[in-house]
């Protein structure tokens, strides 16, 4: 999960790498349940000469909307990651093509974090960067622990406008280290 050092400077540290909430997958895990029943109901009812080949055309389907409506998720869920450096805010995703996003850190004017009742009893959120660039906000979805990684974020824009901030050599404490 965590970044390529390659993608970053010599002296650049990771304070924070993540990938979006496992609740991304709850979707496709339902999915492959109920098709994977519906399939095996129907592959059941065929009898006779033809029952091979439509048994063959079921699983088929199945195969095919499992790729689709299962695979692809869980891929892209795997190959998306957020990392917060102390210089930037990094998003790299995509199977087959990569997209990447970089938000300085001097750009960020304001960070928040949003998230309603079902992100606050699955510990997640999502992370809202108001930038200076002509992009406006920035929304990353689905990020565990996103309070303290908000946290993490605005200290380091408060730290870096202040002369003498506060040491910034050791990352933010996470919450289940307290």
């Amino acid at each position: 999960m965590a970044i390529s050092r390659k993608l970053l400077d010599d002296d650049e540290r990771v304070l924070v790498s993540t990938r979006t909430h496992v609740k991304a997958l709850l979707g496709p895990a339902l999915v492959l349940i109920v098709i994977a029943a519906v399939a095996g109901v129907l592959a059941g009812l065929p009898t006779g000469k033809a029952a091979p080949l439509l048994q063959v055309v079921v699983w088929a389907i199945a195969f095919l909307l499992i790729a689709r409506l299962v695979l692809r998720p869980v891929l892209r869920w795997l190959t998306t990651t957020y990392t917060v450096t102390d210089r930037r805010i990094i998003t790299r995703s995509g199977v087959l093509s990569r997209r990447g996003h970089d938000v300085p850190l001097a750009r960020v004017d304001d960070v928040a974090y949003e998230h309603g009742l079902v992100d606050r009893l699955l510990g997640c959120g999502t992370l809202v960067v108001a930038s200076a660039s002509d992009q406006g906000r920035v929304l990353l979805r689905d990020i565990p622990h996103v309070e303290h990684v908000q946290r993490t974020v605005a200290d380091l824009l408060y730290d870096s406008t202040r002369p003498g901030g506060a040491d910034r050599s050791r990352p933010a404490p996470h919450p289940q280290d307290r």
